[in-house]
């Protein structure tokens, strides 16, 4: 088989076609994700907390210097706060939508019910042995 052939074989499995959706979704979602939590979300949070805008926080280390041109160092934390929300915002969505999914799956087939144990087949087998 060659080698173009296997990677066809590959390609074409279900798992890999199953998650490049689940990665092209998953993309498009979390877009959606930021755009609810930069537009929707921050805005009310930044006027109850006195018009913070949490994306422009930052802890400045060496301020930027115009003329020896050299860049503001700083930890910009409120960024990262942003992200946090939209990781929890993204995890309660998966989270419901898995939930919403279970719910609609049949459930399990129950299991068979267990066969004799090893002492009574060892019995039967005894008893044939006996009986000849």
């Amino acid at each position: 088989m060659s080698i173009a052939s296997e990677f066809k074989t590959f390609l074409m499995r279900g798992n890999v076609i199953d998650l490049a959706v689940g990665v092209v979704i998953g993309g498009a979602f979390g877009k959606i994700v930021t755009s609810l939590v930069d537009n929707i979300i921050m805005p009310p949070i930044g006027y109850l907390t006195g018009g913070v805008d949490f994306s422009n926080l930052k802890l400045i280390l060496k301020p930027a210097d115009v003329a020896t041109k050299t860049a503001e160092v700083a930890i910009s934390y409120g960024i990262f706060i942003n992200t946090v929300i939209q990781f929890l915002i993204i995890g309660a969505a998966i989270f419901l939508v898995v939930k919403a999914i279970n719910r609609l799956m049949p459930p399990p087939p129950a299991p068979p019910p267990p066969g004799p144990s090893q002492e009574e087949l060892l019995a039967d087998i005894l008893a044939e042995l006996k009986k000849k």
